[in-house]
């Protein structure tokens, strides 16, 4: 682990979301105009948080479970800073890297070097230590003739293994995952989770969203449980997947609505 003391704190958080309706003057054919000015004419807000309070201490590995939906991945933005609260206050130490939805935010237009370069900046890491770290981060995703390439060229794996690869170079303080990598060939998937397993070992918190409680039980010690946008859980991982799987069954058995 690193020597930081790492810490993520949030006090009260609530995170709103607005959509805004079609315009009534906008351009395109009158029938599709007069169908998205009756349905979709009013904007709408959605609360994804409200009054979400956690603390996270260093040395924790935390899982997260909740139904699709939940807002198990949003929570984990917030952390990240993809997404500023609405209201409340959130207080990251430690420097964060973020394994979520990999090569969504990369710049089609860029190169893959320009990019790597440009995820660097958005993790605060110098440009000239991402500089000196460009081969190594190319030649693990194995884009070495693709490097120079805009990226509008890759494959949405070729992507995935770019982001994967500048993500996971540099040692995070926190390190946050949406799931387990699923990129690439049965060979660098190997080499993945053996990279995902020493970034786990080296950070000082570590927060999992999974599907699967067999593997948070694994690798997690504590698990919050998310439903609707609150915590309704948390506490050992044992505990806190018991009662989720339980909850799980009686909406099968259909003595719990379904969303």
């Amino acid at each position: 682990m690193s020597k930081l003391k790492s810490s993520i704190d949030m006090e009260s958080v609530s995170l709103r979301f607005r959509s805004y309706g079609t315009s009534q003057n906008g351009k395109g054919p009158k029938l599709l105009r007069r169908i998205l000015r009756n349905q979709y004419s009013r904007s709408e807000e959605r609360w994804i948080f409200r009054d979400l309070t956690v603390h996270i201490t260093n040395g924790e590995r935390i899982g997260i479970v909740g139904r699709n939906g939940a807002g198990k991945s949003t929570l984990l933005k917030l952390i990240a800073g993809v997404y500023p609260p609405t209201h409340g206050r959130i207080r990251v130490v430690g420097r964060t890297s973020p394994l979520i939805g990999l090569g969504a935010g990369m710049q089609p237009e860029l190169s893959g070097v320009e990019n790597v370069i440009l995820m660097g900046t958005m993790m605060a890491i110098p440009v000239d230590e991402m500089t000196r770290r460009l081969n190594p981060i190319i030649e693990f995703a194995g884009l070495a003739a693709y490097a120079n390439m805009p990226v509008k060229y890759y494959s949405s794996g070729m992507r995935q293994r770019l982001a994967f690869a500048t993500a996971t170079e540099i040692a995070p303080d926190i390190l946050l995952s949406d799931e387990v990598f699923a990129g690439g060939d049965g060979e660098f998937k190997q080499r993945a989770e053996k990279r995902i397993s020493d970034a786990i070992d080296q950070s000082n918190i570590f927060i999992f969203v999974s599907h699967s409680t067999n593997l948070l039980h694994t690798i997690t010690q504590r698990t919050l449980w998310i439903e609707a946008g609150r915590i309704v859980g948390d506490g050992p991982t044992k505990t806190i997947c018991g009662q989720y799987t339980d909850f799980l069954k009686q909406i099968k058995n259909g003595s719990v609505p379904r969303k």
